[in-house]
């Protein structure tokens, strides 16, 4: 009693311990390519704002556009079913819960735009609006108004713009700097990339910058643009978008797939570029494997049909965008762009109808998982990953509280933190 029952063996140490030595590079090469979530909130969208249009305003101006359109074309709970086709068991929450949200953060991440939605300008004025870009982002977060996540859209590093993308981010970067740092919401996009080696381009832009301003070497990332065929596939049969994430050297934060420019580098016509189009679908099932357990997060693109005019026209663009974003959602694509605020309603109405719809059957299965009381489904440790993760994004959001997950699952935030894989000190 008490003792060790011995079992048999065939194998010397020898042998275990010589596949340790043969799999220690593998081992290394696993931990530092797929380090799995980073534990930090994914905004639930992108909004654009033009560099020369964003202002001191602009998040809570967006805000109440995006409730005066609510107001407006989907007053009550019943309009805004009726319009989407929510169940009659979520339309009152969900109707509540977007109203809650366009009042209280109406936007989760902003990008002041130097790209396309900016275009052009003369030299001098691209630089002033990049410092004042940075003097804004910066008092937005010393007075608490600020999205949780904020930056900017340089231009690409294609030959004919680099130097001006290079000095607006310079600006930028420098007017956070001498206003107080970088907050820790910073958000940076590099558009169009067509070469691996424009990324490692960013990173030693990155790194120069960080050495001139003595800060801690990788403290900088960025979110990678799939705009063009050659970030899917290159010249030479290879799939691109994962040699850019290596190249990327741990700064990558997100692949953000461009609906229009990727669309038309295919040929398609501009009345079939959309979302849910067969080239939009394979870019992103591309950049969905490149991305799978390297903490590199996903974000589909935006449609360019507004929610404006006459009431029937904005139900029916209000319609496709919730339509798309639900489309997203169920293929883990838990990001996207929004192009105009009266998106906001209908972006939210989706995510939070998603997480809402989904929160009882989760929450039963992971509880009964953690007990291992079984049930109609029997699920394994990488489904309660997924299931934990699941619960945890619909609480970054708003669309549940942390006091109804606890009574479905019996969980603290931490114990759903460990189950999904992440660090328990959570960011933005």
């Amino acid at each position: 009693m008490g003792q060790q029952e011995t079992v048999a063996t065939s194998l010397a140490d020898t042998v275990r311990e010589g596949i340790g030595a043969a799999l220690a590079q593998v081992d290394a090469d696993l931990a530092r390519r797929y380090p799995g979530d980073p534990g930090t909130r994914q905004p639930v969208h992108t909004v654009y704002v033009p560099g020369d249009a964003f202002a001191a305003d602009t998040l809570r101006s967006w805000g109440d556009q995006a409730l005066a359109a609510l107001d407006a074309h989907a007053p009550d709970a019943g309009a805004l079913a009726a319009v989407l086709g929510l169940p009659d068991t979520l339309a009152d929450e969900v109707h509540d819960r977007v109203r809650a949200k366009l009042v209280r953060e109406p936007i989760e991440d902003l990008r002041i735009d130097f790209e396309d939605g900016y275009g052009p300008r003369p030299d001098a004025e691209e630089d002033a609006a990049a410092a004042r870009a940075a003097a804004l982002v910066a008092a937005a977060y010393d007075n608490c108004t600020a999205a949780p996540y904020m930056g900017i859209r340089m231009k690409c590093m294609e030959a004919a713009v680099r130097d001006r993308g290079i000095r607006t981010l310079d600006i930028f970067l420098t007017g956070l700097m001498e206003a107080g740092g970088l907050p820790d919401g910073l958000a940076l996009t590099l558009p169009k990339v067509t070469y691996a080696e424009q990324v490692t381009a960013m990173v030693r832009l990155l790194e120069a910058f960080e050495q001139a301003h003595g800060l801690e070497s990788g403290r900088i990332g960025f979110e990678i643009q799939i705009e063009t065929t050659q970030s899917i596939l290159g010249a030479d049969g290879r799939a691109t978008v994962a040699r850019m994430i290596e190249a990327a050297e741990g700064r990558a934060t997100s692949l953000h797939y461009g609906t229009f420019d990727y669309s038309a580098s295919c040929g398609v016509s501009a009345a079939h570029q959309s979302l849910d189009h067969p080239v939009a679908d394979h870019a992103k099932a591309v950049m969905q494997v490149a991305a799978a357990g390297t903490g590199v997060r996903l974000s589909d693109g935006s449609t360019n049909v507004l929610p404006v005019g006459p009431t029937d026209r904005v139900h029916a663009a209000w319609r496709l965008h919730h339509g798309l974003v639900s489309r997203s959602l169920a293929r883990a694509y838990y990001q996207g762009w929004d192009m105009h605020p009266a998106h906001l309603p209908t972006r939210y109405a989706a995510v939070y109808a998603f997480y809402r719809g989904g929160l009882e059957q989760a929450a039963a299965r992971l509880a009964a998982y953690v007990a291992k009381a079984g049930g109609d489904v029997m699920d394994e440790p990488a489904t309660a990953k997924a299931l934990s993760g699941y619960l945890l994004r619909g609480l970054d959001c708003g669309a549940v509280d942390t006091a109804e997950v606890a009574r479905l699952t019996g969980l603290t935030r931490a114990d759903l933190d460990a189950l999904a894989g992440r660090p328990a000190a959570r960011g933005v």
